[in-house]
């Protein structure tokens, strides 16, 4: 199981992330084929993108070994080290200087990206709670539009506009504004669009813009993941205009746009997924979705099955389709039954390896559940926050709109699967494991309401150091001891980036930890304050270096200089090299540092309610959270030999202790 770059944010209303980073969502034409008209080209940045840095091999291990310093004791610090000086000398310099010459001769693309999508199609896990992780969206503001049809049928249709815009080069493109009254305008806007593409980033740098990474969008739509032996595949066809509902375990495909490419008229789509939800079909005997949360080799030799038994035709109308809606029958209870629901539901009702399935419940509760091999957070949020702001604000169905009086039994295709006896056992199996793995899962969400981001910029803390710390905090308590922690990162600013890591665990936090855990009452206000505060300015070191600034989309890097994917790709290429593995990746360090038993995403948007995934390691934890105004959101899940409700219990004290600490009062033992 791997880091992901995951996107979390929690309890609702409006929690969008406060300062100049964070672009405003884009302004919309209301209703139409096109979300948008942007003045500059969706991929006008994409030529001039600057490339990935591959960091010094001598940065690199200075970053790892600062990064092993509080997981180990000094006899294994000295081992460790003894590896990397090793390995820095030796077969580590080579290496490094082959990939060095590989990436001059792959200008096109990122050193990482490669390797990245290597590591995803070659794993062999269930995509379920290994891989896919969900964000649900706030409920609709005017509450009769969170009916589940006229909420599946807005949201559908904003989907195809996005879609739309994207193909037409409508949409604006992704930017990372830093000083959004000199970028974000329409004057420059107009300037910019006429600087050529091979030139257009350093013009958006010069007013301390980012233009991100937009090649991953494409396979948002009509894309899959396809099972196959040893290393999955991924599939797009951009020509299919059908889209993919599923419902009580049964298969419907219908056209969301006609011939010319354009939208079906919203009172025929309303009438078909009317149609669809008044099927009062049984759910089927052998619900063929539980296949995709199969071992993927598994998976890959069932799915070969149900080819030779004539259905290729049918699964290239799943795989093909624009994307797929999952209508569920079952209303949500509360927000520990939203994560459950959305991160893997109870099998029947989700096609896991579509590049999206949009989700939405009985009582119009909507998320988006996404495949991770084909890309990251920030197409996805982008997507997300788009369809959100066009459903709400300019929805293509009221209440009071009547469906079309079509012959939707004629429109609609109720797709059907031949199944032998072999596939019959596969599915009765693939339920089984499902049913036992997802049955070990726990979810628990806290909220902390003594203060938030503007409490702690006063006390000149960095807000994202302070809940990693209260992490650290937690875990100590919990178990008394440090351990590997990720915290996720894109580095989307540079061409075909994907994501880095950093290193919340250091000597700094250790320290601190253990002062406010095993000894306070040693130790003055003003003592715990500084410790505080050195935790403070080391996390901001470490965001500085791999990560500079924190936006919608958890945090994003503008060096592209953290030690993590560099040493993933230089034991990639000893691999595909065949050359024998170098000792530094068999130091038992460098396993433990990557069991990332604390798994840490950061996310705000005003679209978004909570998100969730599940922990990367079976004794870890998956730590969603999010540090609004004048609140702090943590919702965690976990594995059996792991306690999320004591955790958190531990995250809230940690919380409470250090803000006693900052208002000058004596720590509660």
């Amino acid at each position: 199981m791997v880091p992901r770059l995951l996107l979390r944010a929690w309890p609702r209303g409006p929690a969008l992330v406060s300062g100049a980073p964070c672009r405003p969502l884009s302004a919309g034409t209301g209703p139409g084929q096109y979300l948008q008209h942007s003045v500059v080209p969706t991929m006008h940045y994409q030529d001039s993108l600057p490339r990935l840095p591959v960091p010094k091999l001598e940065d690199t291990i200075r970053r790892y070994l600062s990064a092993q310093k509080p997981l180990l004791d000094d006899d294994q610090f000295r081992k460790t080290e003894q590896f990397c000086k090793s390995f820095e000398n030796g077969i580590g310099k080579e290496l490094h200087k082959q990939l060095v010459a590989q990436d001059q001769q792959n200008k096109h693309t990122s050193y990482i990206s490669g390797p990245w999508f290597d590591m995803y199609l070659t794993a062999r896990d269930s995509v379920v709670l290994n891989f896919n992780p969900f964000i649900s969206f706030n409920p609709d503001p005017k509450p009769e539009y969170n009916d589940q049809l006229i909420r599946a049928t807005n949201m559908t249709i904003s989907a195809i506009r996005f879609l739309k815009t994207l193909r037409a080069g409508l949409l604006e493109p992704e930017v990372f504004h830093l000083n959004p009254a000199k970028s974000d305008t329409d004057s420059f806007k107009r300037l910019i669009r006429f600087v050529p593409s091979s030139l257009s980033w350093y013009g958006a740098y010069l007013v301390n813009a980012y233009p991100l990474d937009m090649s991953q969008y494409f396979r948002l739509f009509n894309s899959t993941r396809l099972p196959k032996p040893t290393r999955d595949e991924l599939f797009t066809d951009e020509k299919a205009k059908h889209l993919l509902v599923l419902r009580r375990g049964h298969f419907y495909i219908f056209d969301i746009l006609d011939q010319d490419g354009n939208i079906v008229s919203t009172s025929e789509i309303q009438a078909h997924l009317k149609y669809i939800l008044s099927d009062v079909s049984p759910a089927p005997e052998f619900p063929l979705a539980y296949l995709t949360s199969e071992n993927r080799d598994v998976w890959a030799e069932l799915r070969q099955q149900l080819i030779s038994s004539g259905n290729e035709e049918t699964l290239r109308k799943v795989d093909s389709a624009v994307f797929c809606l999952c209508l569920d029958d079952v209303p949500i209870k509360d927000l520990i039954h939203l994560s459950h629901n959305m991160l893997h539901g109870d099998g029947t009702n989700r096609w896991f390896d579509k590049s999206f399935n949009l989700i939405i419940a009985k009582d119009g509760t909507a998320a988006v559940h996404f495949e991770h091999a084909w890309g990251d957070g920030v197409a996805v949020l982008r997507f997300f926050n788009e369809v959100f702001k066009d459903s709400t604000q300019a929805p293509a169905v009221t209440p009071q709109s009547q469906p079309a009086t079509t012959d939707s039994s004629v429109a609609v295709q109720k797709l059907s699967f031949k199944l032998n006896d072999a596939l019959k056992t596969g599915i009765t199996a693939a339920k089984e494991k499902f049913d036992a793995t997802v049955k070990t899962l726990t979810i628990d969400c806290i909220q902390f309401h003594r203060g938030g981001k503007e409490f702690l910029k006063r006390q000149k803390l960095s807000p994202d150091a302070v809940a990693q710390l209260a992490f650290q905090m937690a875990f100590l308590r919990q178990y008394g001891q440090t351990v590997a922690t990720y915290e996720s990162c894109s580095t989307a600013a540079f061409k075909h980036g994907r994501t880095e890591t950093i290193r919340p665990a250091s000597i700094f936090t250790k320290k601190c930890s253990e002062a406010f855990v095993r000894a306070p009452s040693t130790h003055s206000a003003g003592e715990l304050q500084q410790m505080m505060a050195e935790c403070s300015k080391y996390h901001g070191q470490l965001t500085k270096e791999a990560a500079m600034g924190e936006t919608l989309f958890s945090v994003l890097s503008l060096t592209g200089q953290g030690f993590d994917r560099h040493l993933f790709a230089l034991r990639y290429l000893a691999a595909a090299k065949g050359i024998v593995l170098p000792e530094l990746y068999l130091d038992p360090a460098y396993g433990q540092i990557n069991h990332n038993i604390l798994s840490t995403s950061t996310l705000s948007s005003p679209a978004v309610n909570i998100g969730g995934f599940a922990p990367v390691v079976p004794d870890g934890f998956g730590i969603g959270y999010a540090v609004h105004d004048n609140w702090i959101g943590c919702n965690v899940s976990s594995y059996p030999g792991r306690n999320a409700r004591e955790f958190l219990q531990c995250v809230e004290k940690a919380l409470g202790d250090m803000f006693d600490a900052l208002e000058g009062k004596p720590i509660k033992t």
